[in-house]
């Protein structure tokens, strides 16, 4: 297989053999015919495999020389990979700027003794400080959401391995067609395939990628005994967003570097948040992910809580709806979540979509001159 993440994107998972089908067969079967030891079957019931969402897998773990593994959502993977890590007495390290989902869950998890701490990643000796403290795992991510912070993760891998610490990073927003975090140290990669991956805003599906044999089953075991399983059709769904996934990537990449420069100089944007535009942490990106800065980006106006809703509202192209990685561009007043605390009120986050730059410039600038 090439190297080229287009060319895996676009030929793992799908068989050459003579009569193969040029997509993947969607399997509905809760069931399947077996008789014998369960262990040496393929197939025997629905919710510990299906053909479908595992040949999703093998596209996954081409992009990344990895092994992967789906779930009915992002949550859902996030849930079990908390689990497989923290249910040894190890506590979680997670951003205190990250994806404000993961630290609700992990917050619920503390009655039944997943103790987790959240921390500001980019101070490294807090890092290791909170690494060293006790048994733990480090939880990160980068860029992250919404804020768009850049980490190092060759240098958190390596405070992670000092401390004897598995390392998990939420990929979600950068995928796994612009960055691998696998190749700079990282136990474990975390995906909401609703996002990016996919690319359509039409199905819920996460997944877990990692090198790591033990983990992999945990993962798995995880997911047939808790039926947090993925559906065949989104599926199904997810393996054909994958094909144009580097193509989409790439693309969003360029207009979302293109709407933070035009937002950068505008006069009613008090702030702008792109890894491209922060000086301090631009090295870093650019090493990590070479191929450009994902879809996402934030930026602040002058005003208030009220006048970034209406910014959001007057959008004609730009869609007002949570989530991001569509191939429509949207955004949203971030704070308008009552358990999202890093946003300022009048923070709006951005998703690049496919439409003309040229359009998506005259939708904003109309939008914040309404």
């Amino acid at each position: 297989m090439s190297d080229d993440p287009a060319t895996r994107a676009v030929h793992a998972g799908r068989g050459r053999e003579p009569g193969s089908p040029s997509a993947p067969p969607i399997v509905t079967a809760s069931v399947y015919s077996s008789a014998g030891d369960p262990a040496e079957l393929g197939y025997s019931y629905g919710r510990d495999g299906n053909p479908t969402w595992e040949q999703l897998e093998v596209a996954l773990s081409a992009l990344e020389e990895a092994q992967a593994v789906t779930f009915a959502s992002g949550q859902a993977a996030t849930l079990a990979l908390m689990l497989a890590l923290a249910g040894d007495g190890r506590r979680l390290v997670l951003p205190n700027d990250g994806y404000y989902g993961a630290r609700k869950l992990a917050g619920m998890l503390e009655p039944f003794g997943v103790e987790n701490v959240s921390i500001d990643q980019q101070d490294l000796e807090a890092v290791r400080a909170a690494l060293e403290e006790r048994p733990a795992a480090l939880w990160t991510e980068t860029p992250t959401n919404p804020l768009l912070r850049v980490m190092d993760l060759s240098q958190l891998s390596q405070l992670a391995r000092a401390a004897d610490a598995p390392t998990v990073v939420d990929n979600t927003t950068a995928t796994a067609a612009l960055q691998r975090p696998l190749d700079f140290g990282a136990t474990a990669c975390l995906y909401s395939l609703t996002k990016g991956t996919s690319g359509h805003a039409d199905l819920l599906l996460g997944a877990v990628t990692s090198r790591d044999e033990a983990l992999v089953g945990q993962l798995r075991a995880w997911r047939s005994n808790g039926g947090g399983i993925p559906g065949p059709f989104e599926a199904y769904l997810a393996h054909r967003g994958v094909l144009t996934l580097p193509l989409r990537a790439g693309r969003q990449s360029e207009t979302a570097l293109a709407l933070a420069r035009h937002l950068d100089d505008h006069p009613r944007v008090s702030r702008v948040y792109y890894p491209a535009l922060e000086p301090t942490t631009l090295d870093v990106a650019r090493r990590q992910m070479p191929l450009g800065f994902g879809p996402l980006l934030s930026f602040e106006i002058e005003g208030d809580a009220d006048a970034a809703f209406r910014v959001v509202e007057a959008g004609r192209l730009i869609r007002a709806s949570t989530s991001f990685g569509g191939v429509d561009s949207s955004w949203e007043r971030r704070a308008r979540w009552a358990s999202e605390t890093v946003a300022s009120p009048t923070l709006i986050r951005l998703s690049a979509g496919l439409e003309a730059v040229e359009d998506l410039i005259a939708d904003i600038d109309a939008a914040l001159d309404a």
